[in-house]
């Protein structure tokens, strides 16, 4: 059984309603949750680094 070639994109543009296939959408909410989880992540290497050091 063979399968079709798909276009999988990353970000969702807004003007394209046409596109179907993405992981994120390009609004607030998206934008927001990506600097929460990127600030937590930050945080939480360096206090692996700080750890490592203090140890």
């Amino acid at each position: 059984m063979k399968q079709g070639k798909e276009e999988f994109k990353i970000v969702k543009d807004p003007e394209n309603v046409e596109q179907r296939n993405y992981i994120f959408q390009k609004n607030k909410k998206t934008t927001a949750a990506f600097y929460f989880v990127a600030i937590v992540l930050i945080a939480l290497i360096a206090a692996i680094a700080v750890t490592a050091f203090t140890l």
